[in-house]
């Protein structure tokens, strides 16, 4: 499998100073940086991120280098798009960091401002789409547009800012994940098929390996329950060997007193593969969670726990997103934008030991995403998984399973018809 290019760009070892003066000082001609800080940064083509940035009291002091506030991923046509002059209506694209004291949003009705304290650029260069890690920044500088006028020391900030390859294998379900497609590759125009999906809705049967975690009472033949179980997909190889699998262990059913699969109940998935100790045996691998939350536009949230493989080692939550339920989203598994403040533990290879304490935490980053669509669409899950998660084809394996879990859950989240209509069969 050949990996497609793709770059991390990460803005981290943020901090703010103002050199002399102490941070309650109100002479400092910045006398709001008693309150909390923050910046948001900006690159053309992406959503603008808002995070902290922490305030340096002492001189001497060095934020932490291996702390990463924000990341953006470029793939190849970001990085055209970039480096094309006035392809944004700028002679050149940059990186901003604009730096502000004060919180956003208002208090009894009455609006609060922000105050900026200044702005940090960086050009957009060649180096860019070289392929190779580049620190374009690292330390302090000065921000502000007064701190020369006014004859004192300004405000300082400090950040690196470092490019990294950060290459990624790319897939694609052929087809909607209930009609059992075959599942390719993508690589430019070129696809090429790697795995087959085998979805289906009934129990399993009793010579299959997977049986065992399935309960042993006998199929509820009521065709008007209000439950969804009994979903299973399997991810098959080439050569026609199983090699992952995702199903249902906690029933999708409506909560008391509503017609949907509320937080207080969700329903949950098992993805599992095969056991190096025989293909006949099954090791769990992770857990999603899925529910609906209903509001102005209703969402569907995907809860994703890593299992250990130790009984005493418990669960890791890796991610909780909400996806938009009419129109989809993207689910995906980001150590840096989802873990960072619980100390953040990487995801392992589905072939590792399952010791995760003994992972170091800088591997971080982006691990996979799942772009699928809402209800009633026609969904072909678009997969996109880091490189360095993938040594064998059985790790991208996991992902395509966990990803089909993830669609599916779409359409097992959808509102339980209150009262079944005379004549039908169905009830969703």
């Amino acid at each position: 499998m050949d990996p497609q290019a793709f770059i991390r760009l990460s803005i981290g070892s943020l901090g703010l100073r103002v050199p002399g003066t102490t941070l309650t000082d109100a002479r400092s001609g910045i006398h709001a940086l008693s309150s909390p800080c923050s910046c948001e940064i900006r690159l053309r083509g992406f959503p603008v991120q808002t995070t902290p940035v922490p305030l340096v009291s002492s001189p001497e002091s060095i934020p932490d280098p291996r702390s990463i506030a924000s990341s953006f991923y470029l793939e190849e046509s970001d990085l055209k798009a970039l480096l094309t002059p006035g392809c944004f209506y700028a002679p050149h694209a940059c990186l901003e960091i604009v730096v502000f004291t004060g919180r956003k949003g208002s208090h009894c009705g009455v609006g609060i401002k922000r105050q900026q304290i200044g702005m940090f650029k960086l050009a957009v260069g060649p180096e860019w789409g070289e392929g190779r890690p580049v620190i374009l920044f690292n330390g302090w500088i000065g921000i502000g547009k007064s701190k020369l006028e006014s004859g004192k020391p300004g405000a300082e900030l400090h950040l690196r800012v470092k490019l990294d390859p950060d290459p990624r294998y790319v897939f694609q379900f052929e087809d909607e994940t209930k009609l059992s497609p075959q599942i390719v590759q993508l690589q430019g125009t070129i696809k090429q098929p790697i795995f087959s999906c085998k979805f289906s809705q009934d129990r399993v049967s009793q010579v299959d390996p997977l049986n065992a975690y399935w309960s042993a009472d006998s199929p509820d033949q009521d065709i008007e329950r209000r439950e969804r179980k009994g979903w299973k997909v399997k991810i098959h190889d080439l050569s026609g060997s199983a090699v992952a699998a995702a199903f249902i262990t906690t029933p999708f059913v409506p909560s008391t007193g509503c017609d949907w699969v509320a937080r207080s109940n969700p329903g949950a998935w098992l993805i599992v593969r095969p056991d190096a100790c025989g293909p006949e045996n099954w090791q769990p691998w992770g857990k999603l969670e899925a529910w609906r939350e209903r509001g102005t536009r209703d969402s569907i949230c995907c809860r994703f726990h890593l299992l250990s493989e130790f009984p005493e080692g418990g669960e890791f939550l890796m991610s909780e997103i909400f996806l938009n339920s009419e129109k989809g989203g993207e689910f995906f598994i980001d150590v840096d934008r989802q873990v960072r403040a619980a100390a953040a533990t990487p995801v392992p290879s589905p072939q590792s030991s399952g010791d995760f304490a003994a992972l170091s935490p800088v591997i971080g980053g982006f691990v996979m995403s799942c772009r699928v669509q809402g209800e009633g669409k026609k969904s072909k899950p678009l997969v996109q998984l880091a490189m360095r998660h993938v040594t064998c084809v059985e790790d991208a394996a996991i992902f395509m399973a966990l990803a089909a879990a993830v669609d599916l859950s779409i359409e097992a989240c959808r509102p339980f018809r209150r009262k079944t209509r005379r004549g039908t069969n169905h009830s969703w």
